[in-house]
């Protein structure tokens, strides 16, 4: 993937900010006053000292003075409570927006661009990354604006007493708040973006390695999985001290500079002739006036993480589906399937080849074939979650890439072996296949799957808590869950990919019942992949695949 430049991950991120500009503004306003408010607070004490000895260049009075004095020093905490309430006010809705937004890409990148995918490194962008950019929208698009502005009123207030100040200070606010920051970010840029790629490898490591505890201990691999964790967090540490000697790298050139520049300003108005209280005033006002640039310039070190974490969110939110949703299609009613001389790859790798089968309707048919044959490649083809060569793959003689997505999908129910429950309850685990299903037809497509018996033993039955991915299940009941999703959802075909690879007989013999009665009495088809002979003999016809080839 080619990298962005720092411009354009801000330019991404910058225009989702448009629902809120107004509030950026008003952010952005309240921010430039209350700096103002800052320095002239300092600006005004140096003046009434002039006025106490009679020679300061403004005619103001020590009382009047005094008293805007006290006016901005309480409007200061106004302003800056109210410019911080706005710029994370920003920040926390954009980042509820920004993930909702990488939830819905999610939904249409799955299941085809997650596949291989790390969990532990999306996990990594849906929090920590997007996380850190409230680091962006909170303190450094109004930071920015808020630095510019100010900066071009002091600078014409200096200029006004020479111009020739005025040009030095234009040179002082871009030496601290954009040279040395650019300079600076050279180094850490790096930096930030490996570490946040380290972070999701982290997390996949944690992941593979709590989901697999019971494997890592029966085994003994306890002491190599910590290694290998361990390893991954040094790497990490190391870059995050790359990232910490930029940060004070940066933070030192700044305050050298901002020790620095004043006293040339010293000596140039000075050198000037701009009198005694003009050199006062316009040092005054430059040592004053770096508060915003400064935070500019202490930015930067952050920034590296912060435009790391924003370059992996909006590749995210920019990456396109393999197969993007049809809206404008057909809505076919169901009158069967067929695979017409398909033939599929994966990255150039062939897994079907010339492949031709109907799928009647009423009928179940049993696809049998070795692991790796492209079994389940085909079922995933049939729903669409793979983009097959056109004209190939057809649900009521209609290719399904002119099919309506929602429709297909209420068209087809699909079960893999491997079945994701959630930790709500059982009876909300089912009706994933139809949410607005009534707990009597929730029942009911327990009974086909063979699980109604086992969920009243439960305390709680139906109400009882599946527990984090179903770990309080065994594979078997997993599975029948599944299966009873399945059969809720009502579609007219029917994709199970061996469901029945966990059960024992007296379960499997129930649930090929359930599925023989499915076809009698509603005309459903099932495509039905296993490797069991004993599953297989339900079906009306059968057909082997053999390295993606039909024999």
């Amino acid at each position: 993937m080619k990298r962005r430049s720092g411009i354009r991950i801000m330019g991404g991120l910058i225009r989702l900010l448009t629902p809120l500009l107004h509030v950026m503004l008003g952010c952005i306003t309240l921010g430039t006053l209350g700096y103002l408010c800052a320095i002239f607070i300092t600006v005004l004490a140096a003046h009434l000292l002039l006025t106490v000895a009679g020679i300061s260049p403004w005619t103001l009075g020590f009382g009047t003075t005094a008293v805007i004095m006290i006016v901005i020093s309480i409007a200061r905490a106004g302003l800056r409570y109210a410019e911080q309430t706005c710029g994370h006010y920003i920040a926390f809705r954009l980042l509820a927006v920004i993930r909702d937004r990488v939830f819905g890409v999610l939904r249409r990148l799955a299941p085809a661009k997650l596949e291989g995918r790390g969990r532990g490194d999306l996990i990594a962008v849906i929090t920590g990354d997007i996380e850190l950019l409230e680091v962006f929208y909170a303190h450094t698009i109004a930071p920015v604006c808020i630095a510019i502005l100010v900066s071009l009123i002091m600078t014409l207030m200096i200029g006004a007493f020479h111009p020739l100040l005025g040009l030095l200070a234009v040179v002082c606010y871009l030496t601290v708040g954009v040279i040395v920051p650019l300079v600076t970010s050279r180094m850490g840029r790096t930096y930030g973006m490996e570490a946040r790629a380290k972070l999701g490898g982290l997390n996949n490591a944690f992941l593979e390695s709590l989901r697999g505890i019971r494997e890592v201990l029966q085994y003994g691999q306890g002491e190599k999985r910590e290694d290998e964790i361990r390893a991954k967090t040094e790497t990490i540490n190391e870059l995050q001290m790359g990232i910490k000697k930029h940060a004070g790298t940066a933070a030192a050139w700044s305050g050298a500079l901002v020790m620095i520049l004043p006293l040339i300003m010293l000596c140039i108005g000075t050198v000037l002739n701009i009198g005694f209280p003009g050199v006062v005033m316009t040092t005054v006002m430059l040592s004053a006036s770096f508060g915003p640039v400064l935070a500019l310039a202490n930015l930067s070190a952050t920034m590296d993480l912060t435009l790391a974490a924003g370059e992996r969110v909006l590749s995210l939110l920019e990456e396109e589906p393999e197969t993007p949703d049809v809206t404008d299609g057909q809505s076919p009613a169901f009158t069967g399937a067929q695979v017409s001389h398909l033939t599929f790859a994966y990255d150039h790798e062939e897994v079907l080849h010339d492949l031709t089968a109907s799928f009647g309707k009423g009928e179940i048919v049993a696809i049998i074939g070795k692991s790796g044959s492209g079994k389940s490649t085909l079922l995933k083809l049939l729903m669409r979650f793979f983009a097959a060569p056109e004209d190939t793959v057809r649900i009521s003689d209609t290719d399904v890439s002119m099919i309506n997505t929602a429709h297909l999908r209420s068209l087809e129910s699909y079960m893999i072996q491997d079945t994701d429950l959630f930790n709500v309850s059982i009876r909300d685990n089912i009706r994933i296949g139809r949410l607005n299903a009534t707990d009597d037809e929730v029942e009911e497509a327990a009974k086909k799957a063979s699980i109604h018996d086992f969920i009243l033993t439960l305390p709680n039955g139906y109400d009882t808590k599946a527990g984090e991915l179903g770990d309080t299940l065994s594979g078997g009941e997993r599975q029948r869950i599944g299966l009873a999703r399945a059969f809720l959802h009502d579609a007219p075909f029917m994709l199970l990919d061996e469901p029945t690879s966990n059960l024992d007989s007296l379960n499997e013999g129930m649930i090929l019942k359930a599925l023989r009665e499915e076809t009698e009495t509603s005309g459903r088809t099932v495509a039905l992949v296993s490797h069991r002979k004993s599953t297989v003999a339900v079906a009306d016809r059968a057909f082997v695949i053999e390295s993606g080839r039909l024999s």
